[in-house]
C-alpha cells in the first residue's frame, strides 16, 4: 500500500428537513387544528482515530465525505427521522487542517479518539408547534437549517517513540532491519527509504516503536532532495538516534549539516534529546576510528556511541541509552496526565469541593427534626353538624372592670346549639315570607 501522509477532503454535514403543514380532518372531530409534525436533524461530519490504519491513502480515492439530510415532518404531527453522522476513520496521530494548512482543528493522537468536524442543521417546526389560543390554526411552517460544508488538509504523523536521521546511505534501514522484525529496503545508492518505515524493537523489558525516516541533505528545507517534509513524522518522538557514516571524511561536517536542517525545520526538533552513533566501524581501522570518534564528540559536546548495524556491535548498549529516555518521557507523561475525579456525592464531598470547610456531621435528633418539618399535616375532614354548631356558638362576653367581679361564662351544651339553629332558620324563612 502506498504510503501517503498528506490528504485533502471536502466535507458536508446534513440539512435539517423541513417542518410539515397539515391539518386534522377526522370524523366527529369539529375542530381538528393544526396537525403537522417537525423535520428531523440533519448528520454531523465525525473524524475519528482508529488503530487499524497507518496511512491517508483511502482519502486519495475519496475526497468527498457527505451526511444524510434530515427527512421532512409528516403529518399525525410525526417528526422526521434524524440523518446519519458521516465518521471520517483516520489513523493515530493524524492532525486536521483548515483549508489554509495552518489554523490546527483536532489532533487525534489517541485511539478512540473522536470529534465533531461539522454539525448537522436542525429540522423546521411543523404548523402544529406554533398552535396558540391566539392563532389556533396556523398555515406556515419552518424550514430545516442549511448544512454545513468545508474542505479539511488532513496531515500525518506517525506515533513512533524514537526516530533514526541522518544523511543518506548512513545505515539508517540496516539499523532498523537488525533491531526489528522490519524489513525495509536495503541498496548501495542513496535515497534507498522514500518513505518512513515503523519497527518494533525489544530490549531488556522495555520495548519501544523506532522510525526509520528518509535521509537528509544539505539544503533540504529548501526541498534539496527528498525536502524536510518527513522530519513531521518525529516530532513526536521521545528521543531521536543520529546515525553518522563512519566511513566517510568529514564525520564532524556531517553531523553539523544534519543539526542546522533540523534546526531551520524547527517545531522543537533541534531541543530534543539526541542519541549520536558512528555507524559502520566494523569497515574502519581503528587508527582512524579514534580520530573521528574524538572529532564527533568535539562537534556534538557529548559522548558518542560506536556501533555496527552488520555485525552488531554495539548496537545494545545504544538501545539501552534510548530505552531509558523513552521510559522517562512515558513517566513525565503519565505524571502529567490529569486524572478524572468523580463528582461529589455525599454531603460531606460537596461541602469539601463547594465551599473548602470543615464539615460538620449532622446529629440524629437534627435529622428527624428536618424530616417532621419536611412533613405534611394531616387534614382530618369534620362532620357538617360539629362545623355548624362551631359557627353558631356563643360568642364569649368581654371580661368586666378589674373592680367588679367578672361574670360566669354560659355553658354551650348540644340542646342549646340546637334551639339556636332551628330559631335562626325559622326567623330565615319568615324574612322570605
Amino acid at each position: 500500500m502506498k504510503f501517503l501522509d498528506v490528504a485533502k477532503g471536502y466535507a458536508s454535514s446534513g440539512a435539517g428537513g423541513n417542518g410539515c403543514i397539515a391539518f386534522r380532518h377526522e370524523k366527529f372531530i369539529e375542530y381538528g387544528g393544526p396537525y403537522g409534525g417537525d423535520g428531523g436533524r440533519g448528520g454531523d461530519v465525525v473524524a475519528e482515530a482508529v488503530e487499524n490504519l497507518n496511512t491517508l491513502i483511502d482519502y486519495r480515492f475519496q475526497q468527498h465525505v457527505k451526511a444524510r439530510s434530515g427527512e421532512g415532518g409528516k403529518g399525525k404531527v410525526m417528526t422526521g427521522a434524524n440523518g446519519g453522522d458521516a465518521v471520517m476513520k483516520v489513523p493515530v496521530g493524524t492532525q486536521i487542517y483548515e483549508e489554509d494548512g495552518e489554523t490546527l482543528i483536532a489532533d487525534l493522537a489517541e485511539p478512540g479518539q473522536r470529534v465533531r468536524l461539522l454539525r448537522g442543521g436542525n429540522g423546521g417546526f411543523g404548523n402544529a408547534h406554533f398552535k396558540s389560543s391566539t392563532n389556533q390554526a396556523p398555515d406556515f411552517a419552518m424550514p430545516g437549517q442549511a448544512a454545513q460544508e468545508a474542505v479539511f488538509i488532513l496531515k500525518l504523523k506517525l506515533i513512533a517513540d524514537a526516530g533514526l536521521i541522518g544523511m543518506p546511505n548512513a545505515g539508517k534501514s540496516t539499523f532498523l532491519s537488525r533491531v526489528s522484525a522490519a524489513r525495509p529496503k536495503i541498496a548501495d545508492y542513496p535515497f534507498t527509504t522514500l518513505e518512513p518505515q515503523l519497527g518494533v524493537v525489544k530490549i531488556d523489558e522495555s520495548d519501544f516503536v523506532l522510525a526509520d525516516l528518509p535521509g537528509l541533505i544539505e539544503g533540504a528545507h529548501e526541498g534539496v532532495g527528498l525536502g524536510d517534509r518527513f522530519l513531521g513524522h518525529a516530532e513526536r518522538c521521545a528521543t531521536i538516534l543520529h546515525l553518522v557514516d563512519g566511513t566517510g571524511d568529514k564525520v564532524a561536517q556531517t553531523y553539523k549539516t544534519i543539526r542546522r536542517e533540523l534546526e531551520a525545520y524547527g517545531e522543537g526538533l533541534a531541543h530534543k534529546p539526541e542519541i549520536v552513533a558512528l555507524n559502520k566501524v566494523d569497515a574502519v581501522s581503528e587508527k582512524d576510528l579514534a580520530k573521528k570518534k574524538a572529532a564527533l564528540e568535539r562537534a556534538c559536546g557529548h559522548k558518542v556511541h560506536v556501533i555496527s548495524g552488520v555485525s552488531g556491535g554495539g548496537v545494545s548498549t545504544v538501545l539501552r541509552a534510548m530505552a531509558r529516555q523513552i521510559d522517562a518521557r512515558r513517566a513525565e507523561r503519565s505524571a502529567a496526565k490529569p486524572v478524572t475525579m468523580r463528582a461529589p456525592v455525599t454531603r460531606a464531598e460537596r461541602q469539601a469541593v463547594n465551599f473548602k470547610a470543615p464539615v460538620v456531621p449532622k446529629s440524629p435528633e437534627a435529622e428527624l427534626d428536618v424530616v417532621v418539618k419536611s412533613a405534611k399535616p394531616v387534614i382530618v375532614p369534620k362532620k357538617k353538624k360539629a362545623v355548624k354548631a362551631a359557627r353558631l356558638a356563643p360568642k364569649p362576653k368581654k371580661k368586666a372592670a378589674r373592680t367588679g367581679k367578672a361574670k360566669a361564662k354560659p355553658k354551650a351544651t348540644r340542646h342549646s346549639a340546637k334551639a339556636r339553629a332551628k330559631k335562626a332558620a325559622l326567623n330565615k324563612k319568615r324574612s322570605r315570607r
